[in-house]
């Protein structure tokens, strides 16, 4: 399924087409893709919101596959091992932020399904240093949405500074939301969920939330910390509104709307901040994979084969999703 030219969901950005079979390079992976999760950076690609970086790409970067055939140089790997394929495809390992283990904030960096085909094809191919080991007794479905619903939560869980007991509010419950939940909740905070959607509402009820309201709700406690998974710029304000002081407002999105103005004693003052959380490390991918497996965090998910990718970006695009969406492709 190919992004040729991006248009809003409702008008089909999405096109099947029969490509070539990619063949690995030098140090990549030819992997046979089983399933991949559809994630709402997807739908910024498909609709415009982040700018082309390539004609005709394939979008997807939640996949879980098998490896098929390996590029010259590499090692490590064999035919049929499982694997994952996440949103960072590749940095260049040079500049100062990769020699400071900040490779998230490299200068050159390469992300699947944007600058590169992802997993929305039968096949595709990857670095494999980049490229996740899976066990195979996790389900397909199960472990796509972890690759990057679940990275980047996990990755902005940590960006929040929330401690272990906290209260900690989420504005948005959608894929990434309701595997935060689970990480939180497992290591002992309150959790506050904020969403427009009657759906939502209810997931994050039964995933134990101590309390559901309204997006612009006031929060029922002061937060040591919050999360933003909503792109909605508007959200900032009451999401700091709702923190006590020194608490931090971590704003997970690729994203996001304008921002309103803010009130500097209303929403700043007292120490409060507001962080943004920019892509993930491998560090990131791989200690969220060991949480996942301890606690273990159990993902909702919609199945959707690959042909109807269009009606799954659709479907998130107006909030029908409970949980994650998930194109079948094996």
């Amino acid at each position: 399924m190919v992004v040729q030219r991006p248009r809003p969901a409702k008008e089909r950005p999405l096109e099947l087409r029969e490509l070539p079979v990619p063949e690995p390079g030098p140090g990549e992976l030819g992997i046979r893709v089983e399933v991949c999760g559809v994630c709402r950076t997807d739908l910024h690609v498909a609709e415009g919101d982040l700018a082309p970086r390539r004609e005709a790409v394939v979008p997807g970067h939640e996949v879980v596959g098998r490896v098929e055939t390996l590029g010259a140089g590499v090692t490590g790997w064999s035919p049929g091992d499982r694997v994952g394929v996440a949103w960072l495809n590749r940095t260049c390992g040079r500049c100062r932020f990769c020699r400071s283990d900040a490779e998230n904030l490299c200068l050159d960096p390469h992300f699947t399904g944007w600058d590169v085909d992802g997993g929305y094809a039968e096949r595709l191919c990857a670095p494999a240093d980049f490229v996740h080991p899976l066990p195979e007794d996790l389900d397909a479905r199960q472990a796509a949405p972890l690759l990057c619903a679940g990275v980047i939560g996990y990755r902005a869980y940590l960006r929040s500074g929330v401690a272990p007991g906290g209260r900690l509010g989420l504005w948005g419950f959608g894929g990434s939301a309701h595997i935060v939940i689970q990480v939180a909740r497992h290591l002992g905070n309150e959790v506050f969920v904020f969403s427009r959607g009657g759906a939502h509402r209810e997931l994050a009820g039964e995933l134990g939330a101590a309390w559901v309201g309204d997006s612009f709700e006031p929060a029922p406690a002061p937060l040591d910390a919050a999360i933003l998974f909503a792109p909605a710029g508007e959200l900032v304000l009451p999401a700091l509104a709702a923190l006590d002081r020194g608490g931090v407002l971590a704003v997970a999105g690729i994203h996001l709307s304008e921002i309103p103005p803010l009130d500097y004693a209303r929403h700043l003052f007292q120490e409060r901040e507001l962080r943004s959380v920019t892509a993930n490390t491998r560090a990131d991918a791989r200690a969220l994979l060991r949480l996942a497996a301890e606690i273990p965090i159990r993902t909702h998910t919609v199945p959707y084969p690959l042909e109807r990718a269009g009606d799954a970006l659709l479907d998130l695009a107006e909030d029908r999703i409970r949980g994650a969406a998930v194109l079948e492709v094996a």
